[in-house]
């Protein structure tokens, strides 16, 4: 028999059903012995009563009963052999590496995880960044289509330091997107609470006023004409498609987004992808000091930002730093 423990949820099961993440860490544990432990509370989360579709936050504690040694024992990893091409890649997308974090820039179309149907992801692909030491662990997420700064942890100290500053909001993180439109104000807040409804794309996030509270910073860092804008975003909370589901949501999706944006979002003369880019993360490292990471922007955007003149020189929310 194991002993009570304390499992801490990481960044990357954000929204992780309660079922599933058991699922995910320990596979011979039954679905009916499950709710038995949380239905007579010997399974709780941050020291409460669960169920068993209950969406997990970072951070939080999972208290985990005495289990028999079959059901404790952990899903084994296997890690399928890294094409070189995508090594190659991947390597290359190095943008920060001290001896406990990397950050890389995640190109679009790259799944983090997998799923459903997914078979090339980033987690699958992490054997690549070992260099001689552990294999990086995920502590955050981007969409699939999302390209940018992607922070990894190198050792166990760091994934902890990181989800605990990901959950504590100690991160900043600015993302670039070309909107349609032009915001009517210049500089603002969207604060919408979200949660999953059924879409004509399938599920997917929407508002609600009994959903998750989010919020969403936005700063007009440039504008063509009145039908693009240029935004630096910057999400105060870290709910699933938050930034899409926002601009959609007043009146400006992002450039290429037709799951929320709709066939308006798709521009003719610009490439049919998301324009959307996490910029910049701003963080402490273990060492107490702080950084930034800044990505460049991948080849669709870039190529949008050339044909409207678009001066890279801006970063966003200068004024109301300043």
């Amino acid at each position: 028999m194991s002993d009570v423990e304390l499992k801490t949820v990481h960044a990357d099961e954000a929204d992780l059903r309660l079922d599933r993440w058991f699922k995910r860490h320990y596979p011979a544990l039954p679905f009916g012995r499950l709710a038995k432990l949380l239905r007579t509370g010997q399974v709780r989360v941050n020291g409460r009563r669960a169920a068993p579709g209950d969406r997990l936050e970072p951070g939080a504690e999972i208290r985990i009963p005495p289990l028999d040694a079959e059901a404790a024992a952990p899903k084994p990893r296997v890690h399928t052999p890294v094409r070189p091409e995508d090594a190659a890649a991947l390597r290359a997308a190095i943008l920060y590496r001290d001896d406990h974090i990397l950050a890389i820039n995640k190109w679009p179309g790259l799944a983090v995880q997998g799923g459903s149907g997914t078979h090339t992801h980033l987690d699958g692909m992490l054997d690549a960044l070992k260099a001689g030491g552990e294999r990086p662990r995920l502590v955050h997420r981007l969409d699939r289509d999302t390209s940018g700064v992607l922070l990894l942890a190198r050792t166990q100290k760091a994934a902890s330091h990181l989800t605990r500053a990901f959950r504590d909001g100690e991160v900043e993180k600015t993302y670039w997107a070309l909107v349609l439109g032009v915001p009517a104000i210049k500089q603002g807040e969207v604060d919408m609470p979200l949660s999953k409804i059924k879409g004509p794309h399938g599920e997917q996030m929407g508002h609600s006023e009994q959903g998750q509270a989010a919020k969403t910073l936005y700063d007009t860092i440039e504008v063509a004409g009145q039908r693009l804008a240029w935004l630096a975003l910057r999400p105060v909370t870290g709910r699933t498609h938050q930034l899409r589901v926002h601009m959609a949501g007043i009146g400006h999706p992002i450039l290429g987004d037709r799951k929320y944006g709709g066939p308006d979002a798709m521009v003719e003369g610009f490439e049919k992808r998301l324009h959307l880019h996490a910029r910049s993360l701003s963080f402490r490292a273990l060492d107490g000091k702080a950084r930034e990471v800044k990505a460049p922007l991948p080849s669709h955007m870039q190529a949008s930002w050339d044909f409207l003149e678009l001066d890279q020189s801006r970063e966003g929310f200068e004024d109301a730093q300043g």
